[in-house]
């Protein structure tokens, strides 16, 4: 079905959003989401440690969106596909222990919108058919959204999720180009960190607490991950990350030098 679009596509901030797919397992529905996305203006799809690829179902299944099919970017890793991203945006249907508020989908896709127009990087991650996203791949999101499906029976395919993600996230882009104008110009201070960045900071971190007998790596518990939903919802700067890497850095390496505050 053509369409008309009430505004003009903008390449940069629609080329700034990565769809995601986690291990689908179903070259059909690869296909299926590469067509749901060119339809709404998107092209960028990553996948993360596809079962099967290249294959002739998946591209019937694109139909006319063969070209980003071809040029879709394979990795063995979520935390792979996130590198340079600001907002990673987590699709599941279920609660889950100790995630980050929840937010409905066009929550979500505004949300990524205004970042992507704005200069970042984003990105929808969508998980397995069968088994959607484990705690662990949800945990190295910024974010996760529920689509309000009906209640009694909420599943949808995975196709069908990234069309309504992506039309909720075009819907977005555009609003978000509205108020807008021009594009500002970012300096290194103040520009949201990657998810790398937030990932580095989070291993210097459990490196420290193993070296000081804080965290037992045999027994390590929850502590990661309750601190990486706690960096989720700072939405920390790449300036701030860099003022605790260097902080935590000047731990191991004491200057003798003692500062106190007195009248």
């Amino acid at each position: 079905m053509d369409s008309n679009p009430s505004t003009p596509l903008t390449p940069d901030a629609f080329g700034r959003v990565h769809i995601v797919l986690v291990r689908p397992s179903h070259p059909g529905n690869i296909g299926a989401a590469a067509r749901a996305m060119k339809t709404m203006g998107f092209a960028r799809l990553v996948l993360v440690a596809p079962k099967a690829l290249p294959d002739a179902q998946a591209e019937a299944m694109a139909s006319g969106a063969t070209d980003v099919l071809a040029a879709a970017e394979t990795v063995a890793t979520l935390p792979a596909a996130l590198a340079g991203v600001t907002l990673a945006l987590a699709l599941t249907s279920r609660r889950r222990d100790l995630a980050t508020a929840p937010l409905w989908a066009r929550e979500g896709a505004a949300e990524l919108a205004r970042l992507a127009v704005t200069g970042s990087e984003v990105a929808l991650v969508f998980g397995n058919e069968t088994t959607g996203l484990s705690n662990e791949e949800l945990a190295f999101c910024n974010r996760w959204a529920m689509i309000p499906a009906n209640p009694a029976y909420a599943s949808l395919n995975l196709a069908a999720a990234v069309q309504v993600l992506c039309y909720e996230l075009r819907l977005g882009i555009e609003a978000a180009q509205g108020a807008v104008s021009p594009a500002p110009t970012f300096s290194p201070v103040g520009m949201p960190a990657t998810h790398e960045e937030i990932e580095g900071l989070l291993a210097q971190i459990e490196g420290m607490a193993v070296a000081s007998g804080f965290l037992d790596p045999e027994r390590p518990g929850r502590l990661m991950l309750r601190l990486r939903r706690l960096f989720a919802r700072a939405g920390l700067e790449r300036e701030e990350v860099n003022i605790l890497r260097g902080l935590l850095a000047s731990f191991q390496r004491p200057t003798g030098k003692r500062y106190h505050q007195g009248a």
